[in-house]
């Protein structure tokens, strides 16, 4: 996906390329500000951030659906470090805790040639807002409600040896209503 043509997008919640397919679910915009770790934690403007995730199926395009694209997308940050994606509130499939994946570049040049990867990662999605939107939205967040109650992020198979520091650090801050959509922010510190 990183070479396509179109990745490079702030709004990922619809298909591009052949399918202009748009993934239903609740919006949220989402701000990641990058900062660097060895520098007082300093702004780190000009990286490329890759972020995609499941839909409110707890689908993945291009995996679980090939005919799509939607949900997937890169930025640069801007420079105060930041780029902000609008998407929606993902999914809870069976066995996973609700979260997004994300990838972090040193350029876009590094990006869209699909190497050096700076950071692989993913953030976790506060479970009372998790809970709400899965409740109020039921019939667009179909088995969600089911899965979330069947999982903890103690008992995720990828973020479940965390601490609850590393946790918190990796759940960003939502404003915003189960109806009406969120906005959120979460600050990812790289060693660069």
């Amino acid at each position: 996906m990183l070479t396509a043509s179109g990745i490079v997008r702030s709004d990922i919640r619809s298909s591009f390329g052949s399918s202009s397919t748009m993934a239903p679910g609740l919006p949220m915009a989402l701000t990641i500000s990058l900062v660097n770790t060895n520098a007082s934690c300093a702004a780190l403007a000009g990286y490329a951030i890759y972020l995609w995730h499941c839909n409110a199926t707890g689908k993945y395009s291009i995996y679980d659906l090939p005919a799509e694209n939607y949900l997937r997308g890169m930025q640069v940050t801007d420079s105060n470090g930041q780029a902000t994606f609008q998407t929606i509130f993902p999914g809870c499939y069976a066995g996973r805790y609700p979260h997004i994946h994300f990838e972090v570049f040193q350029s876009l040049a590094t990006a869209t040639a699909g190497s050096n990867v700076v950071l692989t990662s993913q953030m976790c999605l506060p479970r009372d807002i998790a809970t709400s939107v899965y409740g109020t939205n039921s019939s667009l967040y179909s088995g969600s409600s089911a899965n979330l109650a069947q999982v903890t992020i103690a008992g995720d198979n990828v973020s479940g040896d965390n601490t609850a520091a590393q946790i918190a650090a990796q759940t960003p801050s939502l404003s915003g209503t189960a109806t009406a959509g969120y906005t959120g922010t979460i600050t990812v510190g790289v060693a660069s």
